[in-house]
């Protein structure tokens, strides 16, 4: 009895490729937002299911061996078939419901989507879209749960190892304080183990801003302590203004704060609080048209910032 082996699947076919491309494991586990362990593991499993030696390791990397070559060959065509059937299938999709799922966290919902939003609209009048707004860890989850198309995050909150991730910009996040606050007026900085010590006002956990502060501590060994919790920039300022204790928040969404003097921006010591903003969406799904366009706006503006 004549046994088939299994198809190999798509994304390993991909890999396989990039491996001939690129020369490298390494490259191309960051390539797929991979670790390089796991772009290995698929890589062996491929060899398995197909009987054939595909890879040769050597010192300065990784290369094809023939038969890698000749499977790489007929992968080609089958991915370019897989992309044709890809676009195709998006294009009706895009025809038939004419609408895109945004999901962003606060920060860049707030200061950055409304801009990218209306370069949209132009490009793509037909084209309806929804916006929901909510934290990181909440937008990972609405991308994996297939409720968004595409995501927008701060910091590196949930399994991000699960989707596609692209760089979309950054902020960095700032101490401040109401004027009439002790810290106001400090000339030296805040170390770790003062601020770990210290109440806050902070966003609640899942949100990219508290994410970025507890793991910049945790390197330290410390914790936050929380005075209040809030789900809402605004009331977090609110808080700070009326001295209720210093807050973190996004230096994008305070610049008004300080500009009017509402609010005093603290040094800190020893942490580096810059965080990443990173358009999300499913492993195995190919972007529409329209959330290319949308992704390609939101790199356009990082690269003016």
């Amino acid at each position: 009895m004549h046994v088939t082996r299994p198809a190999p699947d798509l994304e390993s076919l991909e890999m396989l490729l990039a491996v001939g491309e690129m020369g490298s494991i390494s490259s191309v586990a960051r390539a797929h937002s991979l670790s390089q362990p796991a772009v290995t593991a698929r890589m062996n499993l491929l060899e398995s299911r197909l009987g054939l030696r595909l890879l040769e390791r050597g010192p300065s990397g990784t290369r094809l061996t023939a038969d890698g070559w000749a499977v790489a060959e007929h992968a080609r065509r089958v991915v370019d078939a897989a992309v044709a059937l890809s676009a195709a299938t998006e294009a009706l999709r895009d025809r038939s419901t004419g609408r895109l799922r945004v999901a962003a966290s606060l920060t860049i919902a707030d200061h950055l989507m409304p801009a990218w939003v209306l370069s949209l609209r132009h490009a793509a009048p037909q084209v309806s879209i929804t916006l929901r707004v909510t934290n990181s860890a909440a937008v990972i989850a609405a991308v994996l749960g297939r409720s968004a198309d595409i995501g927008f995050v701060e910091g590196t909150s949930g399994p991000l190892s699960a989707l596609r991730a692209r760089r979309v910009g950054g902020d960095q996040l700032v101490l401040v304080v109401s004027r009439d606050h002790p810290w106001a007026r400090r000339c030296s900085l805040v170390s770790p183990a003062e601020l770990a010590a210290t109440p806050l006002v902070l966003r609640e956990a899942g949100s990219g801003t508290r994410q970025v502060l507890e793991d910049q501590l945790a390197r330290h060994g410390l914790q936050t302590m929380t005075q209040l919790e809030l789900g809402s920039t605004a009331a977090i300022f609110a808080a700070a203004r009326r001295g209720e204790a210093p807050a973190v928040v996004s230096s994008l969404a305070v610049a008004e704060e300080l500009a009017t003097q509402h609010l005093v921006t603290v040094q800190v010591g020893e942490l580096d609080l810059r965080r990443t903003f990173r358009a999300v969406w499913s492993v195995g799904r190919r972007l529409s048209p329209v959330e290319r366009r949308l992704l390609a706006i939101a790199e356009g503006s990082a690269r003016q910032a």
